[in-house]
């Protein structure tokens, strides 16, 4: 994909450009080796679906050239939009990103993982079902295949558990690909509290709690680097947001 050639935007048009019928947000931290290849395949995918997207590319306290390859595409690709943050923040990444997209309809898109085949089932879902409003890869579902390492299976499946016991989540999976309506998603974002890894959870676990439709994709996923986070790091992390989230959602009920 990086032989898709640089097309520098043309002169903005007179008025307010008509709204792209889908965004894709992408979250990027020190992704110098990864963020090119991802996101000229994007571009390459939707340019290939003629549906009319954009893909907002949020570099959020990168110490590395993601910054700098950030700014090359969205000057060489018409498509290519940049929000800047001065902090890692992944959940901050999506939320900034989901507060810029314009489109009618909400793609997020890890740097290590863009399907296009998840895309394309997605957007068939939705169009065929007007009442749908999140819809969302799962690693875990009937049909899903998880080939990453067993450690990281093993925190998934944990994890899971405890949204579905402890929180009474319905879906199997909360973390990585998602399609969601810009008019259901946007007021949903303003509520969620949490940040880092579980801005994602609390997000879709508020969809299903305001009554959206919520369904499944199964997906494939496979290791395509080591995590970026430890688990001696990120398990305390987690743990602790998820009581702030517990006790959140206890303050609002009546």
């Amino acid at each position: 994909m990086s032989a898709l050639p640089c097309q520098p935007p043309g002169p903005e048009p007179a008025g307010v450009p008509p709204a792209p019928r889908l965004s894709v947000v992408v979250p990027a931290h020190n992704e110098e080796p990864y963020l090119d290849q991802a996101v000229r395949a994007i571009v390459a995918g939707l340019r290939e679906r003629k549906v009319g997207g954009e893909v907002v590319v949020v570099e959020n306290g990168s110490t590395d050239a993601t910054a700098t390859i950030a700014g090359r595409l969205a000057r060489c690709l018409p498509e290519v939009r940049v929000v800047e943050l001065r902090r890692a923040d992944y959940g901050g990444a999506l939320r900034a990103g989901f507060r810029a997209a314009r489109g009618e309809l909400v793609a997020n898109f890890d740097v290590d993982l863009v399907d296009l085949g998840f895309l394309d089932r997605a957007l068939s879902a939705v169009g065929s079902d007007p009442d749908l409003d999140v819809v969302i890869g799962t690693k875990r579902g009937a049909g899903a295949e998880d080939r990453r390492g067993t450690g990281r299976r093993v925190v998934t499946g944990a994890f899971s558990l405890v949204m579905r016991h402890g929180f009474g989540l319905r879906v199997s999976d909360t973390h990585g690909l998602k399609l969601l309506r810009s008019e259901t998603l946007r007021p949903l974002v303003d509520q969620v509290r949490s940040s880092a890894d579980l801005f994602d959870t609390e997000l879709v676990l508020r969809a299903e709690r305001s009554g959206l439709r919520v369904s499944e994709i199964p997906v494939s996923v496979s290791e395509q680097r080591p995590p970026r986070t430890p688990i001696t790091t990120r398990l305390p992390r987690t743990l602790v947001g998820l009581l702030r989230l517990r006790l959140a959602l206890w303050c609002r009920q009546p």
